[in-house]
């Protein structure tokens, strides 16, 4: 059994192009070809944790991933994000590896379906990014769109103002042209594509500032009572994109749109199809497109095998 350490993990990541395995990930799973069980919760007064598990059928290995989300810990010095990825194989049950991540896995993997979404759902031209929140994903969810979308302009807003400050100076430092933005409302204004990365319960987008051609790719919400997208948007959408419908059925923007009557099960999509091309994805630079990221252990299973097998391959290497 190997272990795998955040700081190796971050050697190998350089050099590792996950889009296309957590793409064929959300394929394999749209066909059928995955089985990935409900989602296993723990919700603390101080936090929440998120045990999601998994396999594709006719590989070598099964995932189990524990990732959880302490939100006051950068008061105490401490990531919000941490966690572990355990390998076992699917032939004997033997554990493989663990990855001991501390999360960093998870919020990379939760960046690169928001890459996804918007490769396939994003205008073609996109003018400025939108980003809510001034977090982790806030910034992972940044720097991973730079592999699909050519805008560096960025506006971002987070309820923390002085969070918000840090993000904007680190983005810039990173090649980013950020302003703050004075509420969401004129991000929207403004923007083609925004990304939703909080853990609200309560809307911070509202159906009244929608306009035609703008996507939202909304990443925070998780668990039934988070809620970042008022959910007259996803009525007012022209395409609405699940990683999961049936994990979208029992938390995220979709299970609040369903409660509130604005959508039908009928209107939604899944990002899997789309990839594939067995459903379309945009068609017109006018549409409103929302996708709703709750992670679906694919993600886990794709990303954990891709570290795996460049850490066994770089270490053999030195021998």
């Amino acid at each position: 059994m190997k272990i795998i350490t955040l700081d190796e993990i971050k050697e190998i990541l350089p050099d590792l192009d996950l889009i296309p395995a957590i793409e064929a990930g959300f394929v394999a799973y749209s066909a059928g070809q995955a089985v990935v069980p409900p989602v296993g919760e723990l919700l603390l007064e101080e936090g929440e944790v998120h045990i999601k598990y998994g396999y594709i059928r006719q590989d070598d290995y099964y995932v189990i991933k524990i990732a959880s989300g302490f939100y006051d810990n950068p008061n105490f010095g401490l990531p919000s994000s941490n966690g572990l990825m355990l390998l076992f194989s699917q032939k004997t049950g033997q554990l493989v590896s663990i990855l001991l991540d501390e999360g960093y896995l998870t919020d990379l993997r939760t960046a690169v379906a928001g890459a996804i979404a918007a490769k396939y759902l994003a205008p073609q031209s996109v003018k400025c990014i939108g980003i809510v929140g001034s977090g982790i994903q806030a910034r992972q969810q940044l720097m991973m769109l730079r592999q699909v979308v050519d805008c560096r302009k960025v506006l971002a807003w987070s309820l923390d103002k002085d969070h918000l400050e840090l993000y904007r100076d680190d983005m810039i430092a990173q090649g980013f042209q950020v302003q703050i933005a004075p509420d969401t409302g004129s991000m929207m204004a403004r923007c083609d594509l925004i990304v939703t990365c909080t853990p609200a319960a309560t809307p911070l987008l509202a159906a009244a500032d929608l306009r035609p051609g703008i996507h939202i790719t909304a990443v925070g919400s998780d668990t039934p009572h988070k809620q970042e997208v008022e959910a007259a948007i996803l009525g007012d959408a022209d395409l609405i994109v699940a990683d999961s419908i049936a994990q979208c059925l029992v938390r995220g923007e979709i299970f609040q749109a369903l409660r509130a009557n604005q959508i039908d099960l009928e209107d939604i999509s899944e990002l899997g199809q789309i990839i594939a091309g067995n459903v379309p994805g945009r068609t017109s630079d006018q549409q409103i497109t929302i996708a709703d990221l709750t992670g679906v252990a694919v993600q886990d299973i794709g990303i954990t095998v891709a570290v795996y097998e460049a850490a066994m391959k770089k270490r053999q290497s030195k021998i």
